[in-house]
């Protein structure tokens, strides 16, 4: 990654650190980065190693003074992402910035709180009370003990629509209080922390978790919460075993050391296609009962289609998301950020370093940073979800006039 020739251009840059002593760490990824920016950054986005929680406001300010910008975000995670690197369970430092001319990145806290209505996300900025920008997207990092991510999106989904929410939530900690957020000055215990970002800058989404559809598609036609009795008429057991029956032994083997069902996100469409569906674990089924119990909330109605995942199927289904991304995008982004399941890596795959090393195979040494998150945060089928062992990625571009 060079330094950018033009000083006044949309770029990014991103370094990573192993260094042991934690202000080494941050001096070199600081001084890397801004030397390939070439600039001060609009955005910073700082990832730390959970071992480094403890002193994160240390760091904080540090970055802060650094970068000489108070626009910085960031959580703790077991595991970080640099370019074509995973560094898994290594301390370190991962940091990625990106100067945009022309965009908006507006930064926040925000929080959860119960109210008699059943609860509220308290922290949004007032200049977002009485409109939201067009288009906008929006980059999130929360702590998993304290912020209901899948209630904000709920929300995001209705009240803005179309609004691509990116992110993860901060893993390596044990226990509520654990985790650290990082904005600007501030290592927060809880909440999370997020930029939306608008103006010249698109923010594209590619979620790849990691599966691959079996058999056909069904309706559901008796089902309670996140239990599926029927199937297209049928018991829902029933309706699997004779799907299973007819798959070739090495996809038997596969459903048997886990299943999962998709839903379809929008039930508006003639044809279903890759990516038109929402992926849950299925818990366990009940031969008393025939009912197939799901890790999601489902109804009558809906159209559903099981799913297998394994390394291979994962590997697949992100070579194929990001060919697709390439194709619709005109030349190289100018940056990315990774969110990657900390049931991914080496956990998954044979090789390490996979989803980065995807990414590099598409688009070359772009810069890149990220984390393993304990939840990933992305838009399927134009609805954001919370998902598991899912690469979610954010692809940034600068939006030039014609």
């Amino acid at each position: 990654m060079e330094p950018t020739a033009d000083p006044l251009a949309a770029c990014c840059s991103s370094a990573l650190s192993t260094a042991e002593e934690p202000r080494r760490a941050l001096a070199e990824v600081c001084d890397r980065a801004l030397t390939r920016l070439g600039g001060t950054p609009d955005l910073a986005v700082l990832f730390l190693s959970a071992d480094r929680a403890e002193m994160g406001d240390t760091i904080a300010n540090q970055a802060c003074d650094r970068l000489r910008t108070e626009c910085v975000i960031g959580c703790t995670a077991e595991s970080l992402v640099g370019v074509g690197q995973e560094v898994e369970g290594v301390s370190g430092l991962s940091l990625w910035l990106a100067r945009l001319p022309g965009a908006q990145v507006l930064p926040m806290h925000l929080t959860f709180e119960r109210t008699p209505e059943g609860g509220a996300i308290l922290g949004w900025p007032d200049t977002l009370v009485e409109q939201w920008p067009a288009p906008a997207a929006m980059l999130l990092l929360g702590d998993p003990f304290s912020f209901p991510s899948d209630y904000l999106l709920e929300r995001m989904n209705e009240d803005h629509p179309g609004v691509p929410v990116i992110g993860g939530m901060a893993s390596g900690a044990s226990q509520p209080g654990e985790s650290r957020l990082i904005l600007g000055r501030q290592a927060l215990a809880g909440g999370a922390v997020a930029v939306l970002l608008s103006g010249a800058v698109r923010v594209q989404a590619v979620v790849s978790q990691g599966c691959r559809p079996i058999g056909k598609h069904f309706v559901i036609t008796r089902a309670e919460q996140n239990v599926i009795y029927e199937l297209g008429g049928k018991p829902a057991v029933i309706q699997l075993h004779e799907l299973l029956v007819r798959l070739p032994m090495r996809e038997q083997e596969m459903v048997r050391r886990g299943l999962h069902l998709g839903r379809a996100v929008s039930e508006y469409k003639d044809r279903f296609e890759h990516g038109d569906f929402l992926v849950r674990n299925v818990l366990g089924v009940d031969p008393d009962t025939g009912a197939v119990v799901v890790s999601d909330y489902v109804r009558v109605g809906q159209t559903v289609k099981f799913h297998i995942r394994d390394a291979q199927t994962a590997d697949a289904d992100l070579r194929q998301l990001l060919a697709a991304a390439r194709e619709r995008m005109d030349g190289n982004p100018l940056g990315a950020l990774l969110f990657t399941c900390n049931g991914r890596g080496t956990r998954m795959f044979p090789e390490p370093h996979h989803d980065a090393a995807a990414i590099g195979r598409v688009w070359g040494e772009i810069p890149l940073a990220g984390c393993f998150a304990a939840g990933e945060l992305g838009p399927v089928g134009g609805k954001n979800f919370v998902h598991g062992f899912t690469a979610s990625i954010a692809l940034f571009e600068a939006i030039t006039e014609s």
